[in-house]
């Protein structure tokens, strides 16, 4: 692996957190995903090759991040949160997606 692509692991490992840290402290679904969106948009931008892996980072803190408050907080979520914390997965995949199509567009029109 290049060095390069340890930055681009750590920004998605930080914009999960992040993600994960938005879902626990607003509480909302729709801000989490459309951060989650935004997130795996722009690294499936940046790294196109193997989409899927971006939203396997980034998703998956979400619910990490909403158990460890459960368990070292002691903050209890609805059940309906437990699952909305899934949903991330799903804008995820179309963001990632996106992201690499949006890429591959991009270099077909500045390909000389």
């Amino acid at each position: 692996m290049p060095k390069s692509d340890w930055l681009i692991y750590a920004v998605a490992v930080l914009l999960g957190i992040s993600a994960g840290i938005l879902n626990v402290t607003v509480g909302d679904v729709l801000v989490t995903t459309l951060f989650v969106l935004v997130a795996t948009l722009a690294l499936g931008f940046v790294r196109p090759r193997r989409a899927w892996r971006w939203i396997l980072i980034v998703g998956v803190f979400v619910p990490v991040l909403q158990l460890i408050t459960y368990v070292f907080l002691g903050w209890k979520p609805y059940r309906v949160q437990i699952w909305e914390s899934g949903l991330g997965f799903v804008t995820g995949t179309a963001g990632c997606y996106c992201g690499a199509l949006a890429r591959l567009g991009v270099d077909e029109l500045v390909r000389k």
